[in-house]
Parts: structure tokens; C-alpha cells; sequence
């Protein structure tokens, strides 16, 4: 037997043969880290067979060739490299977040139904005896499973070398990891992920077990092996990867696909395409640029939504950006804010045409001071402060005025009555009626008093003084015959 060096955590043990300490290659494997393993290879290199150098170069090329670089990439340094596998999940897979040192309320109500989640990483690098007597030194991490569940993925791992010993391993390393981890770890939806950290107080005892997670973990034994690796920095931050992971990936698959646009009717790729989440409509970039640009040049921002008719799915900021442009997206940015500040009834603008600038009114008052200019001036009206006095009006603006008040409910005529007074709004309600009996009504030429002639002949009798006069001329008739008049009679 060839005599070997084994790094034990914490000490070391030279030893004659595998025999002699009573394990095999997969206890070695268990025991040492990478790091040790990398180590030993370096000071105890053995030329390599010529046999191990090909069957290793032609499994790297064969993983290059079937995998793309984002699940395969090969090391430039050494025969090793990284393998990403992102596992295939179920329909509405939910992922949740369990452990005692959440302290966040939102992640401990975090719930979420993903696609897609954050791949297995397996970082790996071939020993000169691989494949023939040695197996790949590795090491597994993930973001959301927990070291116990990595440790029993190294097991396996360490099990399909057994069964391939003598043979290359990493393509059906990886085929279990993408096809069987689900399936050999348990896992079902809805999946809880275990927030497990190891500290000063984990220990492990004889049988490989852990007494006892940190402090910030939930008290539970877990196998414990230095090539599963939790690689999470914080519970937010988890929950942020995997959903930012699971819209990176959801927005790949959709790139790829093709789809019908219902304005062109023409199919376009996914990438050429926009997609509205809340009501799953899709249509074209070219045909949504058009139909956004002449909304945001009429000043129509709030309408910028979906173009399936009453849908009520509205674009995003970022999709306006992407379709219109960065000039056409600073108008519509510009009169957004515009629109939003016009709904709040506490901010007013500056009335100064050079100024504009819009602050906050105190509830109530009738003065405004900018913030900017200083220009004191009456909220109702804009102009420069009256105090007590009343808001000037003019003739002209009277009549508008009054069709404003005639329109307005309870608050809005109470609001005019405070700015114009209400002898005003009285006389401009008045003027309604004036106007209505001088273009509909003539007077008496005898005692002045307003007629309305509502048909027959021109010979009119007032009520009021009991004369009779003629409509047309308004000249006073005779009493005894005032059908004898005529003055025009086509215009009777």
C-alpha cells in the first residue's frame, strides 16, 4: 500500500497504510477540508498516469460542451472548476423562513411562491490519482439549505464515488444534484428553510454529530462536515438573493420564449417584448414605445397602463424608462410628480411664473409664504396678500364665478362665500336671471315693467298698468282699437 499523510482537523496523523487508522478513502474525504486536501496534493504530487490525464481532460471538455457558463466553468489555474446547479422545482413551490435567530417580524412572515431558487454551488479539483484511485476534492454550498442537508448531499456524493470508483464521477455528481436533491433531502412545498449558523459552541462529538448549534441557531443535532458550506451572511439578505434570483431567471425564461403582440399581431421574441405582471398581458416594445410616447407628450402620464382594453395593470417607472427613452422619461417623471402633488390639498405652488415651487400649506390658511422667493400671497386668489379684505373680482371673472358656484357641492360653495364674500356670489348668481329676462323680455313703454311675449300678434297688454302697446315698436295703443295700429305688419 502506498503510504500517505492524512490531515485530521486540529492535529495530524501519519499513518503506513488506509488500514491502519481503520478508514477508507471516503472517511479521509470526510474528515479533511479542501484546503488540507489541496494541501497534501501539493506537497505529496505523484506523477500522473497518463490514463487519469486523459479520462480528466475529456470529462472537463464533455461538461463544457453539454453545460453552459453559467452551470460550468473550468478553473484556469488547475484541473478543478465551479458546477451551479439550479433545481428543477414543482408548481407554486413556497419557500418560508424558520429559525430562532430571526429577529425581523417580516422575515419571520416571509412567504413567498418561487420558480426558480439560488443554485448548489460544488467547487471541485482533481487529485492526480482521479480518476482511477482518488476522488474529486470538493466542497458544497447553498444559501438556503442548511449545513446538516449539505452534509448529507457530501454523503451521497461520497457514496456515487463508491459506485463509480475507478471511473469520472462529476457528471453524475452533477445529474443527482439537479435531478435528486428534492427528492433524497425531502423536501416538499411549502419548504421551510432551516436559518442554522455554526459558531464557538458547536462541537462534534465521536459519531460525527453535532451537540449543538450556535447561539443564534435553533437547538439541533446536525451532521457536521467542513464541506458544507451555508453561505448566507444575513436572513435579509437570503430573502433578498432569492427573489431577486427568481425574477433574474423568470425574466431569462421569458427572453427566450416567443410571443403574439394583439397590437401588430406580429410574434416577437420575449426580449423584444414587455410583460405586465398583474394581469399576465403581453405586447411589443416597438408598438408600447408609440402608444406611451404619445401619452406622455399629451401630458397624460397617469394613462400610461396596459393597451388591453379595461385593464387596469399600470407600467412601472422602470418599463416607462426602458420603452420611451431618457428624454421622454424626464417629462413623464416631471409630470408625475406634478399630478401627484396636484391631489394633495395641504401643497400649493408658487404663483410667480419664474418661481413655481410647491410647499406645504399649514391647515386652514389664508396666507402663503414660499419657500423659495418669500412671496407672500393669498391662498384663494394668488394674488399678493389682502389680509381681511375680500378677493378682488372683476366683471368678467364674475360670470365664471358664478358657474363655478352653481356647480360646486356644500364645501366648494362654502369655500367661494369665504373668498369673495357672499354678497358677491349672490350677485353673480343674480346675474343669471338679469340676463335671461333682458334677452327674453321687454318693458312697458308706459309703466317699465319686464313682458315676456309668449305668441299671438304684436299687440301686447301689460298686466301691471293695464295699457296695450305694440311689441315692435313699443309705441302705447289705443284702448278702444289697438288692432288698428300697424307699423310693420310682416314683423308680427
Amino acid at each position: 500500500m502506498t503510504v500517505r499523510l492524512v490531515f485530521v482537523p486540529g492535529r495530524e496523523v501519519a499513518t503506513e497504510t488506509f488500514a491502519q487508522v481503520g478508514g477508507t478513502v471516503k472517511d479521509i474525504y470526510s474528515w479533511c477540508s479542501p484546503h488540507q486536501l489541496l494541501s497534501f496534493n501539493d506537497l505529496h504530487r505523484q506523477p500522473m498516469a497518463k490514463e487519469d490525464k486523459e479520462a480528466q481532460e475529456d470529462e472537463l471538455l464533455a461538461l463544457a460542451s453539454i453545460y453552459s457558463e453559467d452551470e460550468f466553468k473550468r478553473s484556469e489555474t488547475a484541473l478543478g472548476g465551479k458546477i451551479c446547479v439550479c433545481l428543477d422545482l414543482p408548481p407554486n413551490f413556497s419557500v418560508a423562513i424558520k429559525g430562532d435567530c430571526v429577529s425581523d417580524e417580516y422575515a419571520k412572515s416571509f412567504e413567498y411562491i418561487v420558480s426558480f431558487l439560488p443554485p448548489i454551488i460544488l467547487n471541485f479539483e482533481l487529485p492526480p490519482g482521479y480518476p482511477s484511485t482518488d476522488p474529486p476534492a470538493f466542497t458544497l454550498s447553498c444559501k438556503w439549505l442548511s449545513p446538516s442537508q449539505l452534509a448529507l448531499l457530501c454523503q451521497r456524493l461520497d457514496d456515487l464515488w463508491e459506485k463509480y470508483a475507478g471511473g469520472v464521477v462529476l457528471f453524475a455528481w452533477m445529474q443527482f444534484l439537479k435531478e435528486g436533491t428534492l427528492e433524497y433531502l425531502k423536501i416538499n412545498s411549502p419548504y421551510e428553510i432551516q436559518v442554522c449558523e455554526f459558531g464557538p459552541q458547536c462541537i462534534k462529538n465521536n459519531s460525527g454529530i453535532s451537540d449543538s448549534c450556535s447561539a443564534t441557531g435553533p437547538a439541533e443535532a446536525v451532521i457536521w462536515d467542513t464541506r458544507a458550506i451555508q453561505d448566507m451572511k444575513s436572513v435579509s439578505a437570503l430573502i433578498e438573493c432569492i427573489l431577486d434570483f427568481n425574477e433574474a431567471q423568470q425574466k431569462k425564461c421569458f427572453d427566450s420564449k416567443w410571443y403574439m403582440c394583439n397590437i401588430c399581431f406580429l410574434e416577437k421574441v420575449g426580449s423584444e417584448c414587455t410583460h405586465f405582471k398583474k394581469c399576465e398581458h403581453i405586447y411589443c416594445n416597438a408598438c408600447l414605445k408609440d402608444y406611451y410616447t404619445v401619452q406622455i407628450q399629451d401630458g397624460q402620464v397617469q394613462a400610461l397602463n396596459c393597451p388591453e382594453p379595461k385593464c387596469s395593470s399600470v407600467a412601472t417607472p422602470a418599463q416607462v424608462k426602458l420603452l420611451v427613452g431618457e428624454e421622454f422619461f424626464s417629462r413623464y417623471d416631471r409630470l408625475l410628480l406634478q399630478s401627484s402633488l396636484d391631489l394633495m390639498a395641504d401643497v400649493v405652488y408658487c404663483p410667480r411664473p419664474n418661481c413655481r415651487t410647491p410647499f406645504i400649506l399649514e391647515p386652514g390658511a389664508k396666507m402663503g409664504i414660499c419657500s423659495s422667493c418669500k412671496y407672500a400671497f393669498c391662498t384663494l386668489c394668488k394674488l399678493a396678500y389682502h389680509a381681511v379684505a375680500y378677493c378682488n373680482i372683476t366683471q368678467e371673472k364674475l360670470l365664471l364665478v358664478r358657474e363655478e358656484y352653481l356647480e360646486a357641492d356644500e364645501a366648494g360653495k362654502k369655500l367661494l362665500e369665504k373668498r369673495y364674500g357672499k354678497n358677491v356670489i349672490v350677485k353673480a348668481v343674480e346675474m343669471k336671471s338679469f340676463e335671461w329676462v333682458e334677452k327674453n323680455s321687454k318693458r312697458c313703454p308706459n309703466c317699465r315693467v319686464n313682458i315676456e311675449k309668449s305668441g299671438g300678434c304684436f299687440v301686447m297688454f301689460c298686466t301691471a298698468c293695464k295699457e296695450n302697446f305694440c311689441w315692435n315698436c313699443s309705441v302705447v295703443l289705443s284702448r278702444g282699437d289697438p288692432h288698428s295700429h300697424s307699423c310693420n305688419p310682416s314683423l308680427c
